[in-house]
């Protein structure tokens, strides 16, 4: 399978999902807009990825390249292609197809449950999840649903934490993708540094937490892909 990904930042990379393509043989290529690389059309692959990164999806002064990306996502939906969005990602799959995005209230960073809702659990990707399950958060600004969409769940700290849109779209607002290492190596590099919050961990704490939290998001990531690969 040929998949193509998204990335907005350096930092914010694949994670787990990289060794999940290796491990499956797929073929891996992408688009660093940050760099001004220009994407290929949907023609050129069979699933698109859309990372997280730091910026607003309608920050169009400092990121010009937004609004083509909005586009490229739209093009990706459009021709049926398998499109997954984490973070940043989920928010821009849920503007290019015409949900707002908005600031949250209140930031969320570090680990958190998410609340599973009784449609989820019925829909052929989203049944992967728990009704409670643990989840690293890490973001100010959360998308409305899309309509028509299946809404994932909440959080304590943010109404709207992932959709469904048909069986082959998925935005997901929390991080599974984020292996341990990662998350130390994020703080390590002042990435996980924020101003206080109800919802706001510090950097030490997520640290610590996450060896313990951070295998059940793999399992989930995992499940996750293997549905949305096995998607006709």
């Amino acid at each position: 399978m040929r998949i193509h990904w998204f990335q907005h930042v350096p930092y914010e990379g694949l994670g787990m999902i990289a060794q999940w393509v290796a491990e499956e043989k797929h073929e891996l290529t992408c688009t660093r807009w940050y760099a001004g690389e220009l994407p290929p059309g949907p023609d050129a692959y069979d699933w698109l990825i859309v990372m997280g990164g730091p910026m607003n999806v309608d920050e169009h002064g400092e990121f010009p390249w937004l609004e083509a990306e909005k586009a490229a996502i739209a093009a990706a939906i459009a021709a049926g292609r398998r499109v997954l969005g984490i973070c940043l990602g989920a928010q821009l799959i849920a503007r290019a197809l015409g949900a707002e995005v908005r600031p949250n209230g209140e930031s969320e960073l570090g680990w958190s449950s998410v609340h599973r809702t009784e449609e989820a659990g019925e829909h052929p990707l989203l049944g992967i999840f728990p009704t409670c399950f643990e989840a690293f958060h890490w973001h100010g600004d959360r998308f409305e649903l899309p309509e028509p969409s299946v809404p994932l769940g909440h959080s304590n700290g943010c109404a709207h934490q992932g959709f469904a849109v048909g069986d082959r779209v998925v935005g997901l607002q929390f991080h599974l993708e984020l292996r341990a290492g990662d998350i130390t190596e994020l703080g390590s590099q002042g990435y996980l540094e924020h101003e206080p919050g109800e919802y706001v961990d510090p950097p030490g704490k997520i640290v610590e937490q996450s060896p313990y939290a951070a295998p059940i998001s793999r399992k989930l990531m995992t499940a996750l892909l293997e549905r949305m690969a096995a998607a006709d």
